[in-house]
């Protein structure tokens, strides 16, 4: 049970630190050449889709399946998988705080000014570079996570 929830952490943070990666080297500079009513509007219809369960799953698993892992006792576990697999751990609560307390909350007022009717320059002005600093961090975030527990499922002592 132990290695099969080892194997779900790695692959469940590894896929969801391959879409981050992607986004940020992929999506985001793409969106960024649109005009500003192109890139808002764009932004906005990726919010509305990207939350969805496929995608929840993969952001829950990648919390919930190295916990698991840590909680789970295993007989021969190292002292040095023991600490990269809490060490990813911690780098995936890190990453999805920045999610909910950062860009969660941009994606929320993005959505927010579409009633208002604010000119689009305006409110990509007031998003996007905050937006990509903070999905900056994240990234690397959940990139150091999935290198953490891939090096606590193939160390040895």
């Amino acid at each position: 049970m132990a290695a099969l929830l080892l194997a779900l952490a790695v692959v469940s943070t590894g896929l969801y630190a391959g879409f981050m990666l992607i986004f940020r080297t992929g999506v985001m500079p793409a969106l960024g050449r649109l005009t500003d009513e192109e890139f808002v509007n764009a932004m906005r219809r990726i919010n509305e889709y990207v939350p969805r369960p496929v995608f929840l799953l993969v952001f829950l698993g990648a919390v919930a399946f190295p916990a698991a892992a840590l909680a789970v006792p295993v007989d021969g576990r190292t002292d040095t998988q023991k600490w990269l697999v809490l060490a990813g751990l911690v780098g995936a609560a890190a990453n999805h705080l920045v999610t909910v307390a950062g860009n969660i909350p941009l994606n929320n007022a993005l959505a927010a000014s579409e009633p208002a009717g604010e000119p689009a320059a305006a409110v990509r002005a007031a998003f996007e570079r905050r937006w990509n600093r903070l999905h900056l961090v994240r990234t690397l975030l959940i990139l150091a996570a999935f290198g953490l527990l891939t090096a606590s499922a193939v160390v040895t002592g």
